[in-house]
């Protein structure tokens, strides 16, 4: 059997130095991708997942575990030569101009639109270039006239065009996200639904309800919005709750930022709704469950922490 293949012993000073990196995000691409494989490595995580979490081949990621254990830091910096940097050949540009005209649903991401950051990921994942920072790239898709404008929402409308960017009609209504997040094991779960009532919400209460075991008490905070009270007119949230070994516990008044969860669906709307152009409410929701299951998948991903990190109040 072959020996598993893993990142040498990190010292506290190296791998507080290679947390730096990571969280600052600058500098070059590619010594940002290197640093993330070799920690991931040296939380014994095997090469298999270390390449599905960076986007990248095994073969790519065994090259780098190799290099950093006969180098150490130094394989970790790419070899630039002097002088001018290398230009972009022909076919790259063309590449480079092709998948940034494209959607990320077409390359199987779960996102809306693309960043600087993630199309210089994505283009060094793929081998379409070896290295290109987020600056070199802009000024590239300023000369090839390619620009990110993003979309404020979407709607049906009598412009010819096929883009739907009209505001001003909702001929086939709203869609409402019923969302929680287990804040123990920091997975999040949401249903889409047409209505948002409280027979919809006691729905998905006993969603949440079947997902831990029955002599497990619960608390489900939320806000005051009118379907998730008991009140003398319906009082079947409370009667639920209390058969079913649950707490419904209530944000203050006007201060329903102070729910956890609000800073989840902040990183929602960045990686998913921003700039959508969604042709339909059912293309929506299918990216929108996309997105929650690799969120789950990749929780401790770094840039969907410094997203929430940001949004976090509480």
């Amino acid at each position: 059997m072959a020996e598993r293949v893993q990142v040498r012993e990190v010292d506290d000073d190296e791998g507080r130095r290679l947390l730096r990196i990571v969280r600052r995000g600058t500098g070059s691409v590619v010594t940002w991708r290197r640093v993330q494989m070799v920690l991931l490595s040296a939380q014994h995580m095997p090469v298999a997942k270390i390449a599905e979490v960076t986007f990248t081949s095994a073969d790519r990621v065994r090259d780098v575990i190799h290099n950093s254990n006969a180098d150490g830091s130094d394989s970790l910096y790419p070899k630039y030569r002097g002088g001018r940097p290398r230009t972009s050949t022909l076919p790259e540009r063309r590449e480079i101009k092709k998948i940034a005209k494209s959607k990320p649903a077409e390359h199987g991401l779960p996102f809306s639109t693309w960043s600087l950051a993630r199309l210089a990921d994505f283009l060094v994942a793929e081998g379409v270039v070896d290295d290109i920072s987020h600056e070199g790239l802009r000024i590239l898709l300023r000369e090839e006239g390619v620009s990110f404008q993003r979309v404020k929402t979407w709607k049906t409308s009598r412009d010819p065009r096929p883009r739907r960017r009209a505001t001003y009609t909702r001929p086939h209504g709203v869609r409402h996200l019923f969302a929680a997040h287990n804040l123990a094991k920091d997975q999040l779960y949401g249903h889409v639904k047409k209505t948002k009532n409280r027979s919809e919400f006691l729905e998905f209460c006993r969603y949440l309800r079947s997902l831990h075991p029955t002599d497990v008490r619960i608390a489900i905070v939320c806000d005051n919005y009118s379907p998730h009270l008991t009140t003398k007119r319906c009082q079947r949230v409370g009667i639920r709750a209390a058969a079913n070994n649950v707490e419904i516990a209530y944000t203050p008044t006007n201060s329903s930022w102070l729910n956890r969860i609000e800073a989840q669906f902040t990183a929602l709307r960045y990686f998913v709704l921003d700039g959508t152009d969604h042709p339909s409410h059912k293309a929506q929701g299918s990216m929108i469950r996309r997105y929650i299951i690799r969120r789950n998948k990749h929780a401790a991903d770094e840039r969907l922490r410094t997203v929430v990190s940001r949004a976090n109040v509480a």
